[in-house]
């Protein structure tokens, strides 16, 4: 990709939702306004999600394997633990700690 396609392709991103994954697992869901030659990005109206910690999937295992129901429901050895998330704003999502970068679609983005 010659670099005024990468420019054009960035520009096409800008005010777009992007999931942002980061080295330390966290995930970050914003609107795209900026980046610069270090790779790091700007989102606007950013929610923070971090997956759950060893603590509250063993508090979890535990209470499914006391209500007999909700492990028949389940499976023996699976159950579903929710992220947690918050409303950070505005952040810089450093570029050395990019993992992956997604762009979210809506249903009306894929129509156009």
């Amino acid at each position: 990709m010659g670099n005024s396609e990468a420019v054009c392709y960035l520009q096409s991103l800008l005010d777009r939702t992007l999931r942002v994954h980061t080295t330390d697992r966290r995930m970050f869901v914003g609107t795209f306004k900026c980046t610069d030659a270090d790779r790091n990005i700007i989102l606007a109206e950013t929610y923070e999600y971090r997956h759950p910690s060893a603590c509250v999937i063993r508090e979890t295992a535990a209470t499914i394997t006391n209500d007999s129901e909700a492990l028949e429901d389940a499976g023996k050895d699976q159950f579903k633990v929710n992220m947690t998330s918050r409303l950070i704003g505005l952040v810089v999502v450093p570029g050395q700690h990019i993992t992956r970068i997604e762009l979210e679609e809506t249903p009306n983005s894929l129509l156009a």
